[in-house]
């Protein structure tokens, strides 16, 4: 493996994982379509896919030369597929109006290399592809994509006067890409080849979008939630990032998982209790693991019943995972069966499911907690 894959493919990592579902900034600037776009993003966000079909045909009508209409029919097509790449005719018109995104988006770049908007479409579209080949194990497309995202993605760093969405791709990239090499000491060598970051100045980054954001502030309120939980072992500072999108787009799964998972880590249980109970009425594939692993949460942590929580946890372990969005539920699964096996004077089965811990988590706290056992 050359040096240059080792580092895009470290890139590749922050864009398939943080990166999947931004959503297209600032289209056009006359009121009217600005809020037929919050209109639309709303539908989407809100699962409300044929009220957004309406908004995205107006639009695509108004403005057939601009990438704002595709991407968005992408981004409709993301939530409302999830995960569209177990559907292969979703998939084929996902990746259809990800390239019609990125024809228009080079052609506005043609005309004017330095258009914020053109650079954002252009960043959010190549995105989405560096995230669908990830999730479909195509590591050298997703790494080629990747580096496409590289390059827009610093072009909007010097955009941030012009765009107030960029604060969250420049807050993500100014923590990332000096959190990575923390963890993954094989690209520490090549992360010159990048340009510096700055952890907390991103996390004030993330922030400032969850305030000013036009149209990414939906993201940025789920993105900065995840990093809190994932990295810096913060749950209870990530509740307010992920009420606001839980109670605003209450039939979403990606919210809804996340906001009870956060409630539950801040010990906030009298919340987390209807927070699952919402979870349960959504009909989305990749809920279900989610529901087995934060019932067993509850069960362990709140009820003190380690019999309820292992049947919860091992009917957690039986469902199939989707990497990008519940495998950590797993993890979570294996780190309570450990913790009752270990309070339950079974040591040896204790370590062997710290072990699974292991060999998967990349939360922090579940790292931590597995290297403590002894």
């Amino acid at each position: 493996m050359t040096s240059t894959t080792v580092i895009f493919r470290a890139f590749a990592f922050f864009v398939f994982v943080f990166l999947p579902l931004l959503t297209p900034a600032q289209g056009v600037t006359d009121p009217v379509t600005r809020q037929l776009v919050q209109r639309a993003l709303d539908d989407i966000y809100g699962m409300h896919f044929a009220e957004a079909d309406v908004q995205i045909r107006q639009l695509r009508a108004r403005y057939p030369q601009h990438p704002l209409g595709p991407l968005l029919l992408a981004t409709k097509f993301e939530l409302q597929y999830l995960p569209v790449h177990e559907n292969k005719a979703a998939r084929a018109q996902f990746v259809q109006a990800v390239n019609e995104g990125i024809d228009l988006a080079k052609r506005m770049l043609d005309r004017d290399e330095t258009n914020p908007e053109a650079v954002f479409f252009a960043l959010t579209a190549h995105s989405y592809l560096a995230a669908l080949y990830h999730n479909e194990g195509e590591t050298l497309k997703a790494v080629s994509e990747s580096r496409r995202c590289y390059g827009y993605l610093k072009d909007g760093m010097k955009l941030l006067d012009k765009n107030p969405d960029f604060y969250f791709t420049t807050g993500l990239y100014n923590y990332y890409v000096e959190r990575y090499p923390m963890d993954h000491a094989i690209v520490k060598p090549f992360m010159v080849f990048f340009s510096g970051g700055d952890m907390t100045l991103g996390l004030k980054q993330m922030d400032v979008a969850t305030k000013r954001a036009s149209f990414m502030r939906n993201v940025a309120n789920y993105y900065l939630a995840h990093v809190l939980i994932q990295y810096e072992m913060q749950p209870a500072r990530a509740v307010p990032y992920t009420r606001y999108v839980a109670d605003k787009y209450p039939a979403n799964p990606l919210f809804a998982m996340l906001d009870a998972e956060v409630l539950l880590l801040s010990g906030r249980y009298a919340e987390a209790r209807p927070a699952l109970q919402r979870l349960k009425q959504l009909p989305n594939k990749i809920v279900p693991l989610a529901i087995a692993t934060f019932t067993g949460i509850l069960a362990e942590q709140a009820d003190h019943d380690d019999k309820a929580a292992a049947q919860a946890y091992q009917t957690a372990l039986k469902l199939p995972t989707n990497k990008p969005y519940t495998e950590e539920y797993k993890v979570m699964a294996y780190a309570g069966l450990a913790r009752i096996a270990a309070r339950a004077g079974n040591r040896d089965l204790a370590r062997h499911y710290y072990k699974k811990v292991l060999s998967t988590a990349e939360y922090k706290s579940l790292i931590r907690e597995a290297r403590a056992f002894r």
